[in-house]
């Protein structure tokens, strides 16, 4: 369920040998400038639109979409995330880190998750936000390429995770802003979150990442 939200980044790092072109910058390079531009910012919101494609349609491209949502991440680090879906349907997600809120308005439904049953993907969110934090601990890091979109990575997890096979990541090598999420899984689908504009969010409203069920809502216990 989470992962249509969020999917949501990593024991050692794998520096692999890749063909350098003119331009193109070195995985060491690319992973500072992540960390310095997410690194410093004491909070942040980001517009994103999401889509879900089975393996048939990932091999067409951006000739077919499906299941698709949009909204706003907020971040608060180490571990504060709210997520705002618009569209199709009024949906929230916050975590506090130890405890997640699924709250659906139209069904007056909120599901409490303890932090022991989060999905990775959720934490792997918090450490993009971060500037890819922790990366060397839990992936094998491989810059694919650079071409005229950006620089991509090649996240594989390591261990691996029974569902996912590895996360790409698109880059901006002017400023190192993170444009793409795709979480793709071991059926050869991916989930795709396409990131807009990142604005500096240095104070949140107290209870901004608390949720307390409306007078009504039926909690469900995951």
């Amino acid at each position: 369920m989470l992962l249509k939200l969020i999917p949501m980044l990593f024991s050692v790092v794998l520096f692999m040998p890749l063909s350098q072109g003119m331009g193109e910058q070195p995985l060491s390079k690319v992973l500072e400038g992540v960390k310095k531009r997410y690194g410093q910012l004491a909070g942040l919101s980001v517009p994103y639109e999401r889509e879900v494609l089975t393996k048939s349609m990932a091999m067409l491209g951006d000739q077919m979409k499906t299941n698709a949502a949009s909204g706003k991440f907020f971040f608060k680090p180490p571990h504060f995330l709210k997520v705002e879906q618009d569209t199709p349907t009024k949906e929230d997600l916050i975590t506090d880190g130890e405890l997640l809120w699924w709250y659906i308005p139209e069904k007056k439904q909120a599901h409490r998750i303890p932090s022991s049953k989060l999905a990775r993907e959720l934490w792997l969110l918090a450490d993009i936000f971060q500037g890819l934090r922790g990366v060397e601990e839990s992936f094998v890091v491989v810059l694919v390429g650079e071409d005229e979109k950006g620089i991509t990575l090649e996240l594989t997890p390591n261990p691996p995770w029974p569902d996912v096979h590895h996360i790409n990541l698109l880059i901006d090598p002017r400023d190192y802003l993170i444009g793409k999420v795709e979480v793709n899984n071991i059926m050869g689908g991916l989930t795709r979150f396409t990131l807009g504009k990142v604005t500096e969010q240095k104070k949140f409203k107290q209870d901004f990442f608390t949720f307390v069920p409306p007078d009504g809502v039926r909690v469900v216990e995951e």
